[in-house]
């Protein structure tokens, strides 16, 4: 089998799905534009073949690329690149090689928030109110309709990226003033409640295989509004009403062979709104997390899927496991040296984060682990109270 990797080294902990591919017998061929030499070695041992770009947003290189690579090795079975920002590009070369999974008439409901919304809704699920808008004016009368504060966002976006949140007419007139001219926008009501998320892992077929959720302390739009920390987990106990909605949505949404994350606000009155479909996995080290969180390792089980449609991973979520961050610009109670005298053992990585995403996932991130749900959050506590 031959599974085109895109971006294989980055992020960084992708690099075990070309680990987990080639111990199940998968030709993992990665293309980048890296240098080869700069790839950790690791990687490029891992790898069958490493075609280099100049600019992976140029399509015409990218389709060379896999063109050659399909030339020299036969059929690509597989093109992926796991990663939300190549997920339209992933889909056209699939298209254009004629190859399993999403292709170029799915990407519509996979990246636009406004086609998202329409899937919800036909599935049943309730969703937050909103649409594209036009100019001002049109703004200005879906706001008086909704009532501030509201939020507009990308239709077709990443994360919290260009998301504001509208409190005044005055507000609505500043970001006019300063939006993207190129750029389609969705305004929606503005939802108050906690993020909690329905994830997992399909088969070819559509079965899900595994299923996990996340719960978020804060919205990311609070964290970068406010320079705040911010901690998520992964729960051991799934939500029944979460898990009927999010099954609807997997069926809606057609995921085969491919990990879900699916995103809802929890009202206070306990009832579920959906927010957003990502059709691939959770970001930052959610991956690794649900490995620490079952004493598993999903990127092997991934491997054998593709290689053999089996999925052996055993995920009883023995652990809670949660991912704590902090920023240098605040006054923290305790030290890393002190926490880590006082939890050590629960916790299972400590880094310092990359500067693209410092702004959500903070300049330094803990990953801990815990059996019981209040030793989670003494620990969670001691890294960051503040003075």
């Amino acid at each position: 089998m031959n599974y085109v990797f895109i971006s294989p080294h980055f992020p960084s902990n992708f690099k075990n799905f070309v680990f987990g591919l080639k111990k199940a017998g998968v030709h993992v061929f990665g293309i980048a534009s890296e240098p080869y030499e700069l790839l950790d070695a690791d990687l490029r041992e891992s790898l069958t073949e490493y075609y280099r770009v100049n600019d992976m947003e140029n399509y015409d290189e990218m389709l060379r690329a896999v063109a050659y690579l399909t030339y020299k090795h036969g059929k690509m079975d597989r093109i992926e690149s796991h990663n939300e920002y190549w997920l339209a590009q992933d889909a056209r070369l699939r298209t254009d090689f004629n190859v399993f999974g999403f292709k170029n008439e799915d990407m519509a409901f996979a990246k636009l928030k406004s086609a998202m919304k329409e899937k919800f809704s036909d599935a049943g699920v309730r969703v937050a109110r909103g649409r594209v808008i036009g100019d001002y004016h049109d703004a200005l009368g879906l706001c008086h309709e909704y009532g501030f504060p509201v939020c507009i966002k990308p239709d077709s976006g990443v994360g919290a990226a260009d998301t504001h949140k509208i409190r005044s007419e005055e507000e609505l007139g500043h970001f006019f003033h300063v939006k993207n001219p190129y750029e389609s926008y969705i305004l929606e009501e503005f939802i108050d409640g906690k993020i909690v998320t329905y994830d997992g892992l399909t088969d070819a077929n559509g079965n899900i295989l595994f299923d996990a959720t996340l719960v978020y302390e804060k919205a990311v739009l609070e964290i970068v509004e406010k320079n705040a920390d911010m901690f998520y987990y992964v729960d051991r106990n799934m939500p029944d009403d979460l898990r009927e909605i999010g099954t609807k949505l997997v069926q809606a949404f057609n995921v085969r062979e491919r990990f879900f994350h699916f995103e809802f606000f929890r009202l206070p009155d306990g009832s579920l709104v959906a927010l957003e479909a990502n059709l691939r996995p959770p970001g930052g080290h959610t991956m690794d997390m649900w490995n620490w969180a079952n004493d598993v390792d999903l990127y092997a089980a991934y491997g054998e899927l593709v290689a053999t449609g089996h999925f052996n991973a055993q995920m009883h979520a023995p652990y809670y496991c949660c991912y704590v961050s902090r920023k240098g610009v605040h006054p923290y109670r305790f030290t890393h040296e002190q926490v880590m005298a006082r939890y050590g053992g629960n916790v299972v990585l400590f880094e310092e984060m990359p500067g693209i995403f410092a702004a959500i996932m903070g300049d330094f991130g803990y990953v801990i682990r815990a059996a019981e749900y209040q030793e989670l959050m003494d620990i969670i506590h001691m890294i960051s109270v503040t003075e």
